[in-house]
């Protein structure tokens, strides 16, 4: 029997500290409790080079792990090579959306990753992933709250059934 295809999901924000690694722990997560672990290839980073090497933001990581949801990244800024290694990048907001889309390299291996708002399959119809960089803590939980539904809406439109 052939193995199941896997896909690769890079999430993307700004400084790949807040947003994009919450996105990628929580995508985890959710493939992991599904049983899907492997059929997916799943990292973040940011179109900034803010904050390469660093963990995520103290509060987007206590977020996480009040969900009981682990995270394990450090920062690192979107690259060329990502085009051609990721089926979907997944972004934020509109601003992130733009700069991948202007920063795409041009080639036939470049075309591969379908670039695309995360918020898109957000059930409740918002497609915008908030900065929560300079608000409090709400603005955190707002977020997991959000990529949690993207998460199950994303798998859904890539024809993983809901759990009951």
């Amino acid at each position: 029997m052939a193995e199941p295809a896997t896909t690769s999901v890079l999430f993307l924000c700004l400084g790949n500290i807040c947003r994009s690694p919450m996105a990628e722990a929580v995508f985890t997560d959710v493939v992991q409790k599904r049983g899907l672990a492997d059929r997916f290839r799943i990292d973040s980073c940011g179109t900034g080079g803010y904050h390469i090497g660093e963990a995520p933001d103290s509060r987007s990581t206590a977020t996480c792990n009040k969900h009981g949801v682990k995270v394990n990244h450090k920062a690192r800024r979107l690259s060329n090579q990502d085009y051609s290694q990721f089926d979907w990048i997944l972004c934020m907001d509109e601003h992130n959306l733009r700069d991948a889309e202007s920063r795409r390299p041009a080639g036939d291996a470049a075309k591969r990753a379908k670039l695309s708002l995360f918020g898109a399959f957000d059930p409740q119809g918002r497609r915008i992933i908030e900065d929560p960089y300079y608000g409090g803590q709400e603005g955190f939980e707002t977020n997991f709250q959000q990529v949690t539904r993207c998460s199950d809406g994303f798998l859904a439109h890539l024809g993983f059934k809901s759990p009951l």
